[in-house]
């Protein structure tokens, strides 16, 4: 048992979405959508106390589920998907709910309506949020959940059937409803629209205390509860609660399985619940077994392995049984795959290999586990849909989109690693699908002494920074190299790849469907200060200067282009930057006609060699400082050039040096709080919203990252500096992942005077310290002993001489 502050009965997800829905008699683009996740917690004990003791299955059960929902909600078109905020713990306040706890002593069930209350009356993501999708913590989320698109409508939530909930057909609902027969007889997945939730919570809690109380008709016959206990006493209280409000659910028993149950024919169920216990040939699982299981926080340990794949072929001949086997399997594994991401998260020790790992790791599981998706020609709420809805069905929404693989360049080097850290942290906010790979270009020497290999998926490439053949300085030429290394040396089954820069920060998914991205017509955003696309520097380097496009920064290829591609990437900027003839500002644009930019024309001019076309899209990127086009919807911050709001300002390079991700609490200094700025002026409030957004997200991926990296707070004393201006500031604790998160003290490390001599001052003054107490210690240490050995030797030599004289007598 491990004791916390508060009882985290609900977990909250929230995401923003677009959708194209269509009604029967009109296709409309509606507004964007919100819903949220809630998958609760169970506290183990009736929390009477201020500080409640939370069981260990609640938390093993927690990383997968928010695995398996991450990794299933990623999945989605990209197009309608963005992660607004990370997961949200909230605890009942004890005060409020002693009474009714007091009633429902050990029936911890009661977490769930309560804690959706809670959450309903304080969280501010309740207040922007239209759809709600509820889940219990011992589910497995196999593909997206989308409530419109389950069939979901404002008074006719979408939910799971539970046929055992016999109680709905007798005296028990007479009892506890007015509306009997709207008792609908469901639970587990529960997607529903806010304004039903809303009128809903406070019945569902009440309606769960009334049938626990209710032990008169706990009987077996009356509930269906096998135990006659009134364990399920929620669940009707759910059922009678949605009676009373007037709440009629499509019922969908194609959603969700137990593993152990046997699938129907042609169903794909997206949700697996494992509830009850289940075996596959001589392995079992039994979540009750694990109850005080303190699995998430033992290092590497996962639970039992079931067979594997080939062995369950064998196994069953019946085609539809072997299915619920795989399903039986795949939960387990997933299980674990959580369980090893959590560890790893946790600066767990590298897994010994083993079989098992092997094949967690393998393809054949990747495969095994890729998202699924709703069939929406089979039956909803009883009804199966006919053929003007399954026109409605379109091919966008009814196929799953291409793979996509994000990848970005970096150096071995400090300024490298602080960018990492915020362009990880927004990748994994931002909704975009696919996984993300760092491609890191290191010389021998630099990667022996490289501390960041943890701070993302990494291939490494041997450095180009000094060009092998010619000895020129030009690390851009990473870029290229690496991207092509990374083709040669990877298996990659992505169909396309966005290659981003370091210095970006991710607002919202970047998807070819969306940009309309093809084989042949990559897209990008617009680089116009390439003016050599339109002189002498396009005809000299490309048989095609008419196909070279001023483009860069984001760049959205099909693999198939990218590999023809990248060769030419990589020649056509070593040809650029040899043609030194040409570096001038009238034939480059590059200000310090230093040939600095050689990359991005040799992008260009390698684009237009295999005549490339570029579809150029202006709305995806914006640099911090610039003034926002009205009604564009940025996808991404480059922070490439300094920028300011007032007086504070910020600029990338005079952090060149700095080890902000190595520093315990280290960041940038704070922007001002958008409450303060003026809106006299709508285009520089736009411009100043964005640039203050753009270094807080930095400063929120940098907290989360000395937090996972254990920082404590007394690691701030070691790493205080004065300001520019000679003041010391306040670090603010961030608001992350919805917990206010307290501190005493931390330090904002200034711009200018924060390098790696300065933050060793106070360690070396320590040290110097250290040192001299060492040595005064060991001299008095050595000065004792001699004193006692002068003593010794004088003594012994006082009793020879006795003796001595003794002999002579």
């Amino acid at each position: 048992m491990r004791e916390m502050a508060t009882i985290p009965t609900t977990t909250m997800y929230c995401f923003r979405m677009e959708a194209e829905e269509q009604s029967t008699h009109q296709r409309k683009k509606e507004k964007v959508k919100n819903f949220c996740v809630l998958p609760p917690l169970r506290s183990r004990e009736a929390a009477a106390q201020r500080n409640v003791g939370i069981s260990d299955i609640s938390l093993w059960r927690r990383a997968p589920n928010l695995f398996s929902k991450k990794r299933s909600f990623l999945s989605l078109r990209s197009r309608e998907i963005q992660i607004l905020s990370a997961p949200l713990v909230i605890g009942v306040d004890p005060g409020v709910m002693a009474q009714r706890w007091a009633a429902a002593a050990g029936y911890p069930a009661i977490n769930k309506p309560a804690g959706i209350v809670h959450w309903l009356k304080y969280s501010k993501d309740a207040e922007n949020t239209d759809w709600v999708v509820i889940l219990d913590a011992d589910m497995i989320i196999r593909g997206p959940i989308i409530p419109w698109e389950l069939g979901a409508e404002k008074g006719k939530p979408v939910a799971a059937y539970y046929g055992y909930l016999v109680g709905c057909d007798n005296i028990l609902a007479q009892l506890h409803t007015k509306h009997p027969e709207l008792c609908d007889k469901v639970g587990g997945l529960l997607a529903m629209h806010m304004d039903d939730l809303k009128a809903l919570a406070p019945m569902w809690l009440s309606k769960t205390e009334e049938v626990r109380e209710d032990q008169a008709h706990w009987a077996t016959n009356i509930t269906g509860d096998i135990y006659g206990k009134g364990w399920i006493s929620e669940m009707y209280g759910y059922s009678f609660g949605a009676a009373e409000v007037g709440l009629h659910h499509k019922i969908n028993d194609n959603l969700m399985i137990y593993p152990g149950y046997i699938p129907r024919e042609g169903v794909e169920p997206i949700l697996m619940h494992y509830g009850l216990p289940f075996k596959v040939g001589n392995w079992s699982f039994s979540k009750l077994e694990h109850h005080e299981d303190g699995i998430v926080y033992e290092c590497n340990r996962l639970f039992p392995s079931p067979p594997y794949p080939r062995e369950v072929q064998l196994m069953e001949t019946d085609l539809n049984k072997r299915r619920g086997l795989f399903l039986s399997i795949e939960c387990i594994d997933t299980l674990n795959e959580g369980l090893l991401l959590h560890h790893a998260a946790r600066s767990c020790p590298k897994p010994k290999w083993s079989k098992y790992l092997s094949f967690l790791k393998s393809k054949k599981f990747t495969e095994l586990t890729k998202p699924k998706y709703l069939n929406k020609s089979k039956k909803i709420g009883g009804e199966t849909m006919g053929n003007k809805e399954k026109q409605q069905t379109s091919e966008e929404t009814s196929k799953a989109h291409p793979k996509i693989h994000t990848v970005f360049s970096t150096e071995c080097s400090p300024y490298f690693d602080w960018q990492t850290v915020g362009l990880i942290h927004s990748f994994h906010l931002s909704g975009q699908p696919g996984g993300i790979t760092r491609l890191l270009s290191c010389t021998d020497e630099d990667l022996r002494q490289y501390k960041g290999h943890d701070l993302a998926p990494t291939h490494y490439v041997p450095s180009m920074s000094r060009h092998p053949l010619t000895g020129d300085w030009y690390p851009a030429i990473n870029k290229p190299a690496a991207v092509l290394h990374w083709l040669n040396h990877v298996e990659i089954d992505a169909e396309f790849i966005v290659i981003l820069d370091a210095d970006m920060i991710l607002r919202g998914p970047i998807t070819p469907w969306e940009f309309k991205a093809e084989r042949g017509h990559p897209v990008s955003t617009p680089y116009e200060y390439l003016i050599g696309c339109d002189n002498d520097l396009a005809r000299l380097h490309t048989k095609h200067p008419e196909a070279c496009d001023k483009v860069g920064g984001v760049i959205i290829m099909h693999i198939d282009d990218l590999r023809k591609f990248a060769i030419l990437w990589l020649h056509k900027t070593e040809e650029v930057r040899a043609d030194r003839a040409h570096y001038a500002t009238n034939f480059t644009g590059d200000i310090y006609s230093s040939g600095w930019i050689s990359e991005m024309y040799g992008y260009s001019f390698g684009a237009a060699e295999l005549q490339l076309r570029h579809v150029v899209n202006r709305d995806i990127l914006i640099y911090p400082g610039y003034v926002p086009v009205p009604g564009a919807r940025y996808r991404v911050f480059h922070y490439g050039l300094g920028f300011n709001v007032g007086n504070w300002s910020f600029d990338k390079a005079k952090w060149r040096t700095t080890d902000v991700a190595n520093t315990c609490w280290a960041k940038f200094p704070e922007p001002p709080d958008p409450a303060t700025l003026s809106t006299a002026d709508g285009d520089i409030f736009r411009r100043d919203q964005l640039s203050i957004e753009c270094v807080e997200t930095l400063n929120k991926a940098l907290y989360l990252h000395h937090k996972r990296r254990n920082c404590t707070a007394s690691d701030n004393t070691s790493n205080l500096e004065q300001g520019v201006n000679g003041n010391s500031t306040t670090f603010k604790w961030l608001k992350e992942t919805g917990k206010v998160l307290r501190s005493q003290s931390e330090t904002t490390v200034p711009i200018s005077v924060f390098n790696k001599s300065q933050l060793d001052v106070p360690n070396q003054t320590l040290r110097s310290w250290r040192s001299w107490l060492v040595a005064l210690w060991a001299f008095s240490v050595l000065g004792f002993l001699a004193v006692i050995s002068i003593i010794l030797s004088s003594r012994k030599g006082d009793g020879t001489r006795s003796k001595a004289d003794r002999n002579k007598v």
